[in-house]
């Protein structure tokens, strides 16, 4: 039989046209599901070794600077979000020692809900933001890393830092046709109690399937540079970008 729906796999990688045996699936697209189901399980639960990820951000000429939340555990990060938010205290005070100058751009990486992401993508896209803010002349605070983090994390470290704007790179909620997909979110003059209506979000960065390095970081740096132009940032500010390399 001719199944249109064959077709169409090839501009996607949801789960259509999977074929049957008998009344259930073939054992073939039951394996790819479990095997899928089960990456995007690891990539919740499994640790980030952030101290390692910090000896490969010293490599590219920044400096880390390791921050914790109050979170204990990956199965507390999944129960109480509101930890996730926030810096503990030890933190607080390194974070004061650290803003010692005048910053355009304070960095702020976490793996989120996926430490695959950040393992995977994390030091390639920090590479080219951070060789982007120095061809642009741009005041590179140091880079925060903190483990079990969730977006909010970039107003409080940003307004800290006392930067002009805060970026922050978050491992993306994992789904079963994709569980290492980074995400960006950027807000102009970070300060506690900015909202999701404040904030760009870069999202799918995950080549050569998603986003590509180059082209986020280019984004990035457009929308944070429009964003210091005009005092703006979130739904005020729209993407004019443009085309954007793969």
């Amino acid at each position: 039989m001719n199944d249109p729906w064959v077709a169409l796999r090839r501009f996607t990688r949801a789960r259509i046209a999977l074929g049957r045996a008998g009344h259930a699936l073939p054992t073939g697209a039951l394996l790819d599901f479990q095997l899928a189901h089960a990456e995007a399980r690891d990539a919740v639960h499994s640790p980030w070794d952030i101290e390692a990820f910090a000896a490969e951000v010293r490599d590219l000429g920044a400096a880390p600077l390791v921050l914790e939340t109050p979170v204990g555990s990956r199965g507390e990060y999944l129960r109480r979000p509101d930890l996730g938010r926030t810096i503990t205290g030890g933190s607080r005070d390194r974070l004061r020692d650290a803003a010692a100058g005048a910053f355009d751009v304070a960095l702020i990486v976490t793996n989120g809900l996926s430490s695959t992401a950040v393992e995977r993508h994390g030091i390639p896209l920090l590479g080219a933001i951070v060789a982007g803010c120095r061809s642009r002349g741009l005041r590179l605070a140091p880079v925060s890393l903190v483990a079990n983090g969730r977006v909010a994390l970039l107003d409080e470290i940003g307004s800290a830092l006392a930067a002009r704007v805060a970026a922050i790179v978050v491992g993306e909620r994992p789904g079963l046709s994709a569980a290492d997909s980074l995400g960006i979110y950027l807000t102009y003059e970070p300060r506690p109690g900015k909202t999701d209506a404040d904030r760009n979000c870069i999202s799918n960065i995950r080549p050569p399937d998603g986003l590509g390095y180059e082209a986020a970081a280019a984004k990035l740096l457009y929308l944070a540079g429009e964003a210091m132009r005009r005092g703006i940032s979130g739904v005020a500010l729209k993407d004019g970008h443009g085309e954007l390399p793969a």
